[in-house]
């Protein structure tokens, strides 16, 4: 049977002859004049389509009969058709409606204000599919990520320089990530048009040993999820055991192999949930849609982890501790560029917490947090003995507050910096057991890494011959020492709750700042759906 695709582009080529049609000299002349002038009009309310066409003295590019036209007019149709796929609002685009349109358009003014319209369409084509639908921080202020958008003529002129169909296929992402996105989204799309992944297990938990309705209910879920293989056992056995793990590590859950209340939750999210968290996942990916250094750091916030990344693979990866959900706490998301660490550093605390927390302990008891000290505009340690707390509001305290390096500062006994406005770092942490959590939230919105030593030695092989004793020594001097990165490295502050290991393995995550739900809703009052695709 015919798919869609296929008669669509037998479409195209009945346009291509609809579109054409012999005139005379005389007659032509004045429908192009005419036709100059409907394009002229059309491009007026649009400041780059006036110039694009004024350029051209207002010549077209879609809609006439020569094979370039066609070309050019074929190649945006068919990307059109193909919107949906990339998860971008498919009805904006309709290609058969624009394509019943262009085959109406008889006269000469009907024909230029086609003309203008597939211009624009175009343009917003290609914005969405590059650099993403939305405004980031329009949607969640703590998105400070730059979308690196490009000039609309710049399209305009692109196109017309390269060959169309080629051209179009440019302006997709091409990082791996967002194709191994695009493959799942549409896998996914499949496995719903196939009824999902069937009835969700209605236990409260199960362990080792169960059977029954629930057992046969998670087993089934597991199966069409692709984390076993069919089975007809009715007890929570080995397999089932190991299914479970695989389960959980693909969700970031504790992988006990126990399906407990928090794993049964994640496994009766419906397909289409994660479908949508799928298509946000492309939407971030869009928003990135630069260069990130062939060397980075990447930072999933959701996945409280922290990685070294090298060519596109993982080399270095250890856990994370981020900002905590309550308001003003939230790690926002960001890239930077790291450019040095700083072996036992002292720790000069934010305006923030030294107003909001540490001013009124002290109001209590002026020796409360005496661990830190506090100091004058100059950096000058002030003895508390002279001061009368009780004196200044939030506004008014002109002290700042120093923790010097130690093994108990609070950034541990090394950060690493990538000036920002944001005063966001990496850094080492004396509160180690925060990492052995599950959910890893706590911090006033630094990242907390579990191996920072670690860490440093991975950045500083890159110019050092021996980096582990290089980094010890400077440590055991316990002087606080700036250590410049000879190639600084890019550093980038994510978030998402669907991504995809390089061996191809999907993940999800939990969405702890409600990120992901307003940029669903944000695509979806834009028109973007789920979709079931059979076949």
């Amino acid at each position: 049977m015919p798919t869609f695709n296929h008669l669509f582009l037998c479409c195209l080529a009945l346009l291509a002859v609809v579109l054409a049609f012999a005139v005379t000299p005389q007659a032509a002349a004045a429908q192009t004049t005419a036709f100059r002038q409907a394009v002229a009009e059309g491009a007026a309310r649009d400041d780059v389509l006036a110039e694009f066409y004024r350029a051209r003295e207002f010549e077209g590019i879609w809609t006439g009969a020569t094979e370039l036209d066609r070309a050019r007019r074929n190649a945006l149709l068919a990307a059109l058709a193909g919107a949906g796929d990339h998860g971008l609002p498919a009805a904006e685009y309709d290609p058969q409606t624009l394509m019943a349109r262009l085959q109406a358009a008889n006269t000469p003014a009907q024909k230029g204000a086609m003309e203008v319209e597939m211009s624009r369409l175009f343009l917003s084509y290609a914005n969405d599919i590059q650099t993403g639908i939305l405004t980031p921080r329009s949607v969640v202020s703590e998105i400070r990520r730059e979308v690196p958008l490009r000039s609309r003529l710049e399209y305009l002129q692109g196109f017309l320089g390269s060959t169309p169909a080629s051209y179009l296929a440019t302006l997709p992402p091409s990082s791996s990530e967002y194709a191994r996105l695009l493959r799942e989204k549409m896998t996914l799309e499949r496995l719903l048009a196939n009824g999902g992944w069937g009835p969700s297990v209605s236990s409260s938990s199960l362990a080792a040993g169960a059977s029954g309705a629930g057992v046969v209910a998670l087993r089934d879920r597991l199966v069409a999820m692709g984390h076993m293989e069919r089975s007809a056992t009715q007890t929570y056995d080995v397999t089932i055991q190991a299914a479970v793990q695989r389960f959980q590590q693909a969700h970031g859950l504790t992988a006990d192999g126990d399906a407990g209340a928090a794993t049964l939750a994640e496994i009766n999210v419906p397909a289409a949930s994660r479908l949508q968290q799928i298509i946000v996942a492309m939407e971030r990916e869009r928003w990135m849609n630069r260069p990130r250094g062939e060397r980075h750091v990447w930072v999933n916030l959701v996945d409280f982890s922290a990685a070294i990344m090298d060519n596109d693979s993982v080399t270095f990866q250890t856990r994370s501790v981020i900002g905590a959900t309550g308001s003003g706490r939230q790690t926002p998301e960001f890239s930077d560029v790291m450019d040095h660490m700083v072996i036992n550093p002292s720790w000069f605390v934010p305006r923030s917490i030294i107003v909001g927390e540490y001013l009124p302990a002290m109001q209590r008891s002026r020796d409360a947090i005496s661990h830190i000290l506090l100091t004058d505009g100059n950096g000058r340690t002030v003895n508390r003995g002279n001061v009368n707390f009780s004196n200044y509001t939030a506004r008014t305290f002109p002290f700042s507050m120093r923790q010097p390096p130690s093994s108990r500062n609070a950034l541990g006994l090394v950060k690493f910096m990538f000036p920002n406005q944001y005063n966001i770092y990496l850094h080492d942490t004396p509160a180690k057991s925060l990492f052995a959590r599950e959910i890893r939230a706590y911090s006033h919105g630094c990242i907390r890494l579990n191996d920072p030593f670690e860490f440093g030695h991975a950045l500083l092989a890159a110019q050092e011959a021996d980096p582990e004793g290089y980094f010890q020594r400077i440590l055991n001097s316990g002087t606080e020492t700036r250590v410049n990165l000879v190639d600084p490295v890019p550093v980038h502050i994510v978030y998402r709750t669907a991504f995809t290991h390089t061996t191809g393995q999907l993940n999800f995550r939990r969405d702890i700042y409600d990120r992901d739900s307003r940029i669903w809703n944000a695509l979806a009052n834009e028109g973007v759906a789920v979709r079931a695709i059979g076949g």
